[in-house]
């Protein structure tokens, strides 16, 4: 019975680091635009680099952290990211131009990348491979939970306090993540196979760094995070425009209830059923909240498109992931997260940049029409990349 436990120590601590960087992440992401051009009198352009560029650093920060994490362990990644972590949040009071500002971010993004991939790994190899896909989606609504928490305290916070609260409030979470992380208990990891080793030692290679059984998924999840991203990144415009702004604020709020919500009985299923009695249906409610964003004419219409996008890619994220992690040897599992979460961050950082050049001629509800038509788009692709092999896999096993 303990072998099939989810809800250990290690399992709810593993959980709440995930958490606090993801709330750090996205607390900073939406005022340190502002920090800039308040501070530095920084260009839209250049506040804009210093925001996108943290997602640049968690993209290195990953993709280096699948090449050494086995080497390194697990636990002491961990340790060691949320330690640079919280040395790059305390340099944010340092005041030594735009340039090093830019380069604070990037630094903080890689520490942000060693520390949530290593806590990504963690928790696969503490969840009991029967309980897989459940596990997954439990953990990722750490992450879920910190995606609407962490911009609706954000913008609270732009609004009625001052910066050096706000990166003080970064530090003290940062503190946090290293303290209970020193009492986490990690298993040991599991050997590789004498072709494994040898396959390392042949010299550099792409498998290295990037687990090839995670990629299908992992375009998936970069095309999905593009509509996520672009929520994100303007929704605070678009409600300006159409006079919706008190309405928005609570956006995420509603997306993460309704996501939290629905994850005890989506996480079972999949575990039960497979990925596909998740995901199709997904992909459909997933656009239509893109569509009802893109038609929003009143506060009820753009909080029931925060409740749909919360059914919808809310449960994709644990879904996919947990996708990336089973298809997987166990011996790359870290590899696997690595190369998940190097897709979604990709998918979320280029989002805002592209977007950026086709908004001024689309307008924002046009551009939320066209995000709902690229995730029914990927929906096919899903069904051709995953969807397919699954449906046989699972008829084969019957």
């Amino acid at each position: 019975m303990q072998q099939t436990k989810l809800w250990t120590k290690d399992f709810i601590i593993v959980s709440l680091i995930n958490f606090l960087l993801t709330l750090v992440f996205y607390l900073l992401v939406v005022t340190i635009a502002s920090f800039a051009i308040d501070e530095y009198h920084a260009t839209i352009s250049q506040s804009g680099l210093v925001s996108g560029v943290f997602i640049i650093g968690a993209l290195i920060g990953r993709f280096v952290c699948g090449s050494i994490i086995d080497k390194i362990g697990r636990k002491q990644l961990l340790i060691t990211g949320t330690l640079l972590f919280i040395a790059m949040t305390a340099l944010y009071s340092v005041h030594l131009g735009i340039g090093f500002l830019i380069l604070l971010r990037l630094l903080h993004g890689i520490t942000h990348g060693m520390a949530s991939t290593a806590a990504g790994t963690v928790v696969a190899q503490i969840i009991p491979a029967p309980r897989r896909a459940e596990g997954i989606s439990y953990y990722s609504m750490s992450t879920t939970l910190a995606t609407a928490l962490g911009p609706f305290i954000g913008l609270y916070m732009l609004h009625s306090t001052t910066f050096p609260v706000i990166f003080t409030l970064c530090l003290i979470l940062g503190v946090i993540c290293f303290m209970i992380g020193l009492i986490l208990k990690v298993p040991a990891a599991i050997q590789k196979t004498p072709a494994q080793q040898n396959e390392k030692k042949s010299g550099i290679s792409i498998k290295n760094f990037i687990e090839p059984k995670a990629v299908p998924i992992g375009i998936i999840i970069l095309l999905l995070g593009f509509g996520y991203s672009s929520v994100l990144t303007y929704i605070n415009f678009y409600a300006t425009e159409i006079n919706l702004v008190t309405a928005a604020s609570f956006f995420f709020l509603i997306y993460s209830i309704i996501a939290l919500v629905s994850r005890p009985f989506s996480g079972p299923l999949m575990d039960k059923k497979g990925a596909n009695i998740i995901m199709y249906p997904a992909f459909i409610l997933y656009a239509i909240s893109m569509y009802l964003l893109s038609v929003a004419g009143s506060s009820w219409v753009l909080l029931l498109a925060g409740a749909v996008m919360g059914l919808g890619f809310g449960n994709m994220q644990s879904a996919t992931q947990a996708i990336a992690i089973k298809e997987t040897p166990p011996a790359r599992m870290g590899l696997a997260t690595s190369t998940y979460f190097i897709f979604y961050d990709a998918g979320l950082g280029l989002s805002p940049y592209l977007l950026g050049y086709i908004t001024p001629y689309t307008g924002y509800a046009k551009m939320y029409a066209i995000m709902a038509v690229v995730i029914l788009v990927t929906g096919v692709l899903y069904f051709f990349l995953h969807g397919l092999k699954e449906t046989h896999l699972r008829k084969l096993a019957h």
